[in-house]
């Protein structure tokens, strides 16, 4: 048991320690208007490539309903940003969209 605690414990510093150490050295650094830029874009890449493989993947024989729940969330995310209501409003849209289709 004392075992898998110092393992877990050594997991967590590991993980934790690359996301402390940057935060502070450059807190009080100004960065480079061209990589805030670029950092900018990481988190809206890495959900698209994480999430939209397995959008078309849940529903494999309705694509048009997964596209449904994409545009929607596409639009709403950019028209009023946030993530519960996007996400949750294109459950409801493909729902609706698998529902009226048999």
């Amino acid at each position: 048991m004392n075992d898998i605690i110092l393992i877990i414990l050594g997991m967590t510093a590991v993980t934790y320690c690359p996301r402390l150490i940057p935060f502070l050295l450059i807190t009080n650094k100004k960065i480079n208007h061209r990589i805030d830029a670029f950092l900018k874009c990481i988190p809206a890449a890495a959900i698209g490539a994480l999430i939209i493989p397995g959008v078309f993947s849940a529903t494999p024989d309705m694509p048009v309903a997964a596209l449904a729940g994409i545009l929607f969330t596409m639009i709403y995310g950019l028209w009023k940003g946030g993530i519960i209501i996007p996400v949750l409003g294109s459950v409801a849209i493909t729902y609706f969209v698998l529902l009226c289709a048999v």
